[in-house]
Protein backbone atom coordinates (compact mmCIF):
# COMPACT_ATOMS: atom_id res chain seq x y z
CA UNK A 1 0.00 0.00 0.00
CA UNK A 2 1.47 3.52 -0.94
CA UNK A 3 0.63 7.07 -0.69
CA UNK A 4 2.43 9.54 -2.36
CA UNK A 5 1.61 13.64 -3.00
CA UNK A 6 4.06 15.24 -5.43
CA UNK A 7 3.82 18.15 -7.47
CA UNK A 8 5.36 16.20 -10.75
CA UNK A 9 3.17 14.30 -13.13
CA UNK A 10 2.57 10.29 -13.31
CA UNK A 11 2.75 8.20 -15.61
CA UNK A 12 0.01 5.42 -15.74
CA UNK A 13 1.37 2.49 -17.30
CA UNK A 14 4.52 3.20 -14.63
CA UNK A 15 2.51 3.00 -11.80
CA UNK A 16 0.45 -0.02 -12.89
CA UNK A 17 3.38 -2.02 -13.38
CA UNK A 18 4.99 -1.08 -10.35
CA UNK A 19 1.92 -1.84 -8.48
CA UNK A 20 1.35 -5.20 -10.27
CA UNK A 21 5.26 -6.20 -10.32
CA UNK A 22 6.20 -9.86 -9.57
CA UNK A 23 2.67 -10.53 -7.50
CA UNK A 24 1.07 -14.05 -9.65
CA UNK A 25 -1.97 -14.10 -7.04
CA UNK A 26 -3.25 -10.45 -8.87
CA UNK A 27 -6.45 -11.31 -10.67
CA UNK A 28 -7.53 -7.82 -10.45
CA UNK A 29 -6.33 -4.52 -11.55
CA UNK A 30 -8.46 -1.04 -11.36
CA UNK A 31 -7.33 2.05 -11.72
CA UNK A 32 -9.11 5.45 -11.93
CA UNK A 33 -7.11 8.81 -13.00
CA UNK A 34 -8.88 12.17 -12.04
CA UNK A 35 -7.94 15.02 -14.42
CA UNK A 36 -8.54 18.54 -14.56
CA UNK A 37 -11.39 19.86 -16.41
CA UNK A 38 -11.92 23.03 -18.53
CA UNK A 39 -15.41 23.74 -16.79
CA UNK A 40 -16.96 23.83 -13.28
CA UNK A 41 -20.24 25.18 -11.91
CA UNK A 42 -20.75 26.66 -15.62
CA UNK A 43 -17.78 28.29 -15.90
CA UNK A 44 -14.61 27.90 -17.34
CA UNK A 45 -11.82 27.20 -15.89
CA UNK A 46 -8.35 28.25 -17.04
CA UNK A 47 -6.22 26.48 -14.04
CA UNK A 48 -6.62 25.11 -10.75
CA UNK A 49 -4.32 24.97 -7.41
CA UNK A 50 -4.14 22.50 -5.31
CA UNK A 51 -3.12 23.39 -1.67
CA UNK A 52 -2.55 20.53 1.02
CA UNK A 53 -0.77 20.16 4.66
CA UNK A 54 2.63 18.19 4.19
CA UNK A 55 2.53 14.98 5.85
CA UNK A 56 -1.07 15.69 7.60
CA UNK A 57 -2.43 15.17 3.63
CA UNK A 58 -0.10 12.19 3.51
CA UNK A 59 -1.59 10.44 6.96
CA UNK A 60 -4.96 11.44 5.51
CA UNK A 61 -4.83 9.03 2.61
CA UNK A 62 -2.78 6.12 4.37
CA UNK A 63 -6.02 5.92 6.63
CA UNK A 64 -8.34 5.88 3.84
CA UNK A 65 -6.41 3.15 1.95
CA UNK A 66 -5.95 1.27 5.43
CA UNK A 67 -9.56 1.34 6.08
CA UNK A 68 -9.99 0.28 2.20
CA UNK A 69 -7.69 -2.62 3.13
CA UNK A 70 -9.70 -3.63 6.08
CA UNK A 71 -13.05 -3.94 4.12
CA UNK A 72 -11.93 -5.82 1.57
CA UNK A 73 -8.72 -8.57 0.70
CA UNK A 74 -6.53 -6.41 -1.51
CA UNK A 75 -3.09 -7.01 -2.34
CA UNK A 76 -1.90 -3.53 -3.30
CA UNK A 77 -3.55 -0.40 -3.32
CA UNK A 78 -2.06 3.04 -4.86
CA UNK A 79 -2.83 7.35 -4.33
CA UNK A 80 -0.55 9.79 -6.09
CA UNK A 81 -2.32 12.75 -5.69
CA UNK A 82 -1.00 15.76 -7.16
CA UNK A 83 -0.49 19.76 -5.60
CA UNK A 84 0.35 23.20 -7.12
CA UNK A 85 -0.23 24.77 -10.29
CA UNK A 86 -2.49 22.68 -12.72
CA UNK A 87 -4.18 22.92 -16.35
CA UNK A 88 -7.10 21.72 -17.83
CA UNK A 89 -6.41 18.59 -19.02
CA UNK A 90 -3.61 17.74 -16.05
CA UNK A 91 -3.71 14.49 -13.76
CA UNK A 92 -4.46 15.18 -10.67
CA UNK A 93 -5.11 11.69 -8.88
CA UNK A 94 -4.76 8.08 -9.38
CA UNK A 95 -6.54 5.33 -7.44
CA UNK A 96 -5.15 2.05 -8.27
CA UNK A 97 -6.08 -1.53 -6.75
CA UNK A 98 -5.03 -4.97 -6.82
CA UNK A 99 -7.12 -7.98 -5.20
CA UNK A 100 -7.55 -11.42 -6.33
CA UNK A 101 -11.07 -10.68 -8.32
CA UNK A 102 -12.59 -7.63 -10.16
CA UNK A 103 -15.83 -6.72 -7.27
CA UNK A 104 -13.08 -6.20 -4.60
CA UNK A 105 -10.64 -4.33 -6.41
CA UNK A 106 -13.53 -2.15 -8.28
CA UNK A 107 -15.52 -1.34 -4.76
CA UNK A 108 -12.32 -0.49 -2.80
CA UNK A 109 -11.09 2.05 -6.00
CA UNK A 110 -14.20 3.82 -5.70
CA UNK A 111 -14.33 3.96 -1.83
CA UNK A 112 -10.82 5.25 -1.76
CA UNK A 113 -11.70 7.93 -4.60
CA UNK A 114 -15.07 8.66 -2.43
CA UNK A 115 -13.61 9.24 0.93
CA UNK A 116 -10.71 11.40 -0.98
CA UNK A 117 -13.18 13.10 -2.67
CA UNK A 118 -14.78 14.38 0.78
CA UNK A 119 -12.60 13.43 3.41
CA UNK A 120 -8.37 14.43 1.84
CA UNK A 121 -7.32 17.83 3.49
CA UNK A 122 -6.76 19.56 0.30
CA UNK A 123 -8.20 22.89 -0.88
CA UNK A 124 -8.97 23.44 -4.69
CA UNK A 125 -8.79 27.22 -6.62
CA UNK A 126 -9.92 27.62 -9.82
CA UNK A 127 -9.19 30.64 -12.02
CA UNK A 128 -12.15 31.29 -13.81
CA UNK A 129 -12.87 34.78 -16.16
CA UNK A 130 -14.44 36.26 -13.35
CA UNK A 131 -11.71 35.39 -10.55
CA UNK A 132 -10.28 33.19 -8.73
CA UNK A 133 -12.60 31.17 -6.27
CA UNK A 134 -12.16 28.08 -3.79
CA UNK A 135 -13.87 24.65 -4.65
CA UNK A 136 -16.59 23.53 -2.58
CA UNK A 137 -17.52 19.71 -1.85
CA UNK A 138 -20.34 18.81 -3.57
CA UNK A 139 -23.76 17.25 -2.60
CA UNK A 140 -23.19 14.41 -4.94
CA UNK A 141 -19.56 13.55 -3.31
CA UNK A 142 -21.46 13.43 0.46
CA UNK A 143 -24.07 10.93 -1.17
CA UNK A 144 -21.25 8.92 -2.78
CA UNK A 145 -19.50 8.84 0.70
CA UNK A 146 -22.84 8.31 2.88
CA UNK A 147 -23.47 4.66 1.00
CA UNK A 148 -20.15 3.67 2.25
CA UNK A 149 -21.05 3.85 6.04
CA UNK A 150 -24.10 2.69 5.53
CA UNK A 151 -22.92 -0.86 3.60
CA UNK A 152 -20.43 -1.01 6.69
CA UNK A 153 -22.75 -0.48 9.61
CA UNK A 154 -25.33 -3.08 7.81
CA UNK A 155 -22.28 -6.16 8.21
Amino acid sequence: MAVRVQTADFDLSTEMAALRAQDARIGAVVSFVGTVRDMNDGASVAAMELEHYPGMTEQALEQIVAQAGERWPLFGALVVHRVGPLAPLDQIVLVACTAAHRGEAFAACEFIIDYLKTDAPFWKKEQTPDGARWVDARVTDDAALAKWTANWADK
